[in-house]
């Protein structure tokens, strides 16, 4: 590690984890951690600066959660990583495959936080990471739920519980999405729940279908920090803004170009400016090859919540980049002009220290990057 307070971006790759540090504008790559485990997201507690979680599937070991408290230097795994109860005798329960989300809890509770596995379940720790159970009212709800005409977890990827989302004003209000399921809300921090999908398309449902209130497939949803009754999803079927308290979604990829559409897995906001927002599309069409549309990456910003886009590639591949960014994998931080970054699924990590405004490549030859995140280390 380099000196504390630099930045630092946490790479989350198929085949490990690896640290990128900032020093005077020049970026130092560390050895990898976990090297040959899929890392699915590592996240540094924000409330102390220093205890780093890292969602993991370590091979024949299966998946699970491990610790630092010293910057990533040494790790421990957690004790009782996120696994379901034991099931009654005669009956068979479902296992983790996989922890694929982590979030600090609120700002006011000090050490919990919360999990989002495949399949489809939310696990809660309140000791910093070491212990973790399950909010059996969150697979209960999901369970009773009818699911004529519905699918849930029906995508590439699985049963995938994402987008853990607190709100700033109220620890006992959240939102949480399921690829696919939909997007669900609490009132009451887990006990009782509700759809939240009203607006957003099911262009996998046979035409003329009527569109249910759940089981939609949400790629990504983001809760303005500035102002949390603003919400941006990138959605399989689209690109959407909510202003609560209204719950129908509006599409605001509409209005990006027809010939680049509107299907991708990341979004990224303003920190400061609810208006401000930026997508990366990939090609949506036929078979879905997740690739840049005609091999020609781009970024696109709205600074109007979505009512006009820009294109911003200046400093990517012109053309023959076929990779695109998953949902995990593109942030913006800062004080002053937003730097953002994102990693692609061919291993490179690009960042730009301007809103977008120019982009250059500052690793390459990494593993398939699954996520990306910042922290001053």
């Amino acid at each position: 590690m380099i000196a504390n307070g630099k930045l630092t971006l946490m790479v989350g790759t198929k085949k490990g984890a690896f640290f990128l540090h900032e020093n005077n504008g020049q970026w130092q790559l560390d050895d990898p951690h976990f090297l040959g485990h899929v890392v699915h997201h590592v996240v540094l507690d924000p409330r102390d600066g220093q205890t780093l979680l890292a969602a993991a599937s370590t091979g024949h070991l299966g998946p699970t959660v491990f610790r630092s408290t010293d910057g990533g230097k040494k790790w421990t795994e957690a004790e009782r990583p996120p696994a379901f109860p034991k099931a009654p005798e005669g009956e068979k329960a479902p296992s983790v495959l996989n922890v694929f989300w982590l979030a600090p809890g609120h700002a006011s509770q000090k050490n919990v936080w919360w999990a989002g596995t495949a399949p489809h379940a939310l696990f809660r720790s309140e000791d910093g990471g070491v212990t973790w159970l399950e909010l059996a009212a969150f697979r209960t709800y999901l369970q009773s739920l009818p699911r004529a005409d519905v699918s849930f977890g029906a995508t590439p990827g699985g049963a995938i519980t994402h987008s853990i989302l607190i709100d700033t004003r109220q620890a006992r209000h959240m939102y949480v999405s399921l690829s696919g399921g939909g997007i669900f809300e609490t009132h009451d921090e887990g006990s009782t729940w509700k759809p939240l999908n009203q607006g957003v398309a099911m262009d996998f449902l046979p035409a003329g279908t009527e569109l249910p209130p759940y089981g939609h497939d949400p790629h990504c949803v983001i809760l303005h920090p500035a102002n949390p009754d603003r919400l941006y999803q990138q959605n399989h079927c689209g690109f959407y803004r909510l202003d609560r308290p209204s719950e129908r979604w509006e599409r605001i990829g509409n209005n990006l170009p027809k010939e680049i559409g509107d299907i991708g897995f990341s979004v990224v906001a303003h920190p400061r400016d609810p208006d401000m927002v930026w997508m990366f599309p990939m090609d949506g069409t036929t078979v879905w090859p997740r690739t840049s549309p005609g091999g020609k990456p781009a970024v696109y910003r709205s600074k109007d919540g979505g009512r006009s886009w820009e294109r911003q590639d200046r400093g990517l591949p012109a053309r023959g980049a076929y990779w695109t960014v998953l949902r995990q994998a593109m942030i913006g931080h800062g004080d002053g002009p937003v730097r953002l970054t994102f990693g692609t699924t061919s291993g490179e990590v690009w960042t730009s220290p301007n809103n977008g405004e120019s982009w250059s490549r500052i690793a390459e030859h990494l593993p398939y990057i699954q996520s990306v995140t910042a922290a001053a280390l």
